[in-house]
């Protein structure tokens, strides 16, 4: 069968005669709101290639930029050995001032795009993609973000100030690069904003991943529930 998602690479202006590349995954409408992806350390990869596709079949127009695209174009790698090595090393070279700037293009090409039209912009991320996410809330004018056991943001939290959109955040309740006080530090910066958090029992890090060992499905499940219903309200504009 078919899949009523249409999917393609498609090059996104970096400014300065440089392009970089990104991943479209159209709904089977052909239109709808925006999703931005932002992927984790290993890459625009099978899996996120994968999640695009998973919420392109929920109405969004789900664009995944190469955000690595300045070492290495569309690395696509997997979570162990030197695989994962490889992506630490990808994440350690990326410099603050090229990322946002990367980031603010991929929502001004997402929000050209006839697909989108009118229609709100959101993003969402994983891991290093929960960060970027976060970052995206404060500096990319996006109308909400999800941050997915976000590292790193209780690290920028100076950032929070500037977040004026619904942000989601979902942790792990066993998670080896975040902490639960780093997880109160992010609730505290946020107070007074529109924002969700929500740690899962029992997850590690990793816990929406299929690829991973830490994968856990009732979590996963959960998270991507709340997740829908959250972008349902603030990008389709569904009330309650």
């Amino acid at each position: 069968m078919t899949s009523p998602v249409t999917t393609q690479w498609i090059a996104v202006d970096a400014g300065g005669g440089a392009s970089f590349d990104a991943y479209l995954a159209r709904p089977p409408a052909g239109h709808g709101p925006g999703l931005v992806l932002f992927q984790e350390i290993f890459g625009v990869n099978e899996h996120i290639q994968a999640v695009a596709e998973q919420y392109a079949l929920d109405g969004f127009v789900v664009l995944a930029p190469d955000v690595f695209w300045r070492q290495q174009r569309r690395v696509e790698l997997g979570y162990v050995g030197e695989e994962r090595q490889r992506g630490v090393t990808l994440a350690g070279a990326m410099k603050p001032d090229e990322v946002m700037a990367d980031m603010r293009a991929s929502v001004a090409a997402l929000r050209a795009r006839q697909e989108v039209g009118a229609n709100k912009v959101g993003a969402i991320g994983y891991c290093m993609g929960g960060r970027l996410a976060f970052v995206a809330a404060a500096t990319a004018g996006v109308d909400a973000a999800i941050a997915y056991y976000g590292g790193g943001i209780h690290d920028n939290l100076d950032k929070a100030a500037g977040i004026n959109c619904p942000v989601l955040f979902h942790y792990a309740e066993h998670d080896d690069h975040i902490s639960a006080a780093a997880v109160e530090k992010v609730r505290t910066a946020m107070r007074g904003k529109p924002f969700e958090l929500h740690v899962y029992p029992g997850a590690m890090h990793g816990f929406n991943c299929w690829a991973r060992a830490s994968y856990q499905a009732a979590s996963s499940a959960l998270a991507r529930g709340r997740s829908l219903h959250f972008l349902a309200r603030h990008l389709f504009g569904l009330a309650g």
